[in-house]
């Protein structure tokens, strides 16, 4: 940053996702979501540093130089849902020729059947056909949602990162577009879905990753997560409470500034299970970075 800070938006950030499976990252936000979600994209800003690999089949995402990613990887072999989709739609053109385009380039659709596999792409993200000539500005927030959502599934990509893809979505809707996701998983394609939406992750998530100040604290099965034995971390347990099903009850505090992190855990502050030994940082073991998990199961 300006005057040599840093901030440090992801740190140590380790998992892997098979074919036919779809794992939720969950956690507040500014929490470093999204920005994972660019670096596998390699649409990090300039002043960006990133270490590390990350292998999608023979591509490391990490090395690969932007002729690659744009040209190899983006829409062919990475769909995305963007997180604010009616920044990325092209403001000039209507929601129709944006399908259009995106089916001749990704799928090679002969031309006097790339009007009827736009309208198909269109349905199978519940976008109204009599909608399919406007505008992006002529859209409400929900609309657009599904635009881009229809736009990341055209190409069948291996790897779909879908960044909040219920933003916006009635509960049917949510329902319908999750599901439509997990179909789009099937046996041979893998799901990474951020996520504010924990009952959209109960629906179609086989794993859940929990995010916390940059870092991933817990891995979970899903089943074992929302059901028992629960959440290992006091984090993730929180998250759970404070839904209005549950308890409905607000983790105190606020997360910490990236650019301040302290040197221990930084969830600390905000635990009520915290102890002088949590002034060291922990490390991620058998699926959470907590010195007290063992405590908080049997717990």
């Amino acid at each position: 940053m300006r005057g040599g800070g840093h901030v440090r938006a992801v740190s140590d950030a380790h998992f892997e996702l098979a074919a036919g499976e779809c794992l939720a990252l969950v956690g507040e936000s500014g929490c470093g979501k999204s920005v994972l979600a660019s670096a596998l994209l390699g649409l990090l800003p300039g002043n960006a540093e990133t270490a590390g690999s990350a292998h999608l089949g023979d591509i490391d995402l990490m090395r690969a130089d932007e002729r690659t990613l744009a040209r190899s990887v983006r829409g062919r072999r990475i769909g995305l849902v963007p997180q604010s989709p009616a920044a990325h739609l092209t403001p000039v053109r209507t929601v129709r020729s944006q399908l259009e385009e995106t089916v001749r380039e990704l799928t090679g659709t002969p031309k006097p059947q790339v009007r009827k596999a736009a309208v198909a792409a269109a349905e199978r993200a519940a976008f109204p056909a009599d909608h399919l000539d406007r505008h992006p500005h002529e859209l409400s927030g929900g609309l657009a949602q599904r635009a881009a959502t229809a736009l990341a599934l055209i190409g069948d990509a291996p790897l779909l990162l879908a960044d909040e893809p219920t933003t916006g979505l009635d509960r049917d809707l949510v329902e319908r577009t999750v599901d439509e996701l997990k179909r789009h998983t099937g046996d041979s394609r893998a799901l990474l879905m951020i996520t504010h939406d924990l009952a959209a992750a109960e629906r179609i998530a086989d794993r859940i990753a929990v995010m916390y100040a940059g870092r991933i604290v817990e891995q979970a099965d899903a089943r074992a997560f929302f059901g028992e034995p629960g959440p290992r971390h006091p984090y993730a347990r929180g998250l759970l409470n404070a839904l209005p099903e549950r308890e409905f009850t607000p983790i105190p505090g606020m997360p910490p500034e990236l650019g301040d992190l302290p040197a221990g855990c930084a969830f600390a502050p905000r635990c009520p299970s915290a102890t002088t030994a949590c002034d060291v940082l922990p490390k991620f073991d058998d699926g959470v970075a907590c010195h007290h998990a063992p405590e908080a199961r049997r717990a």
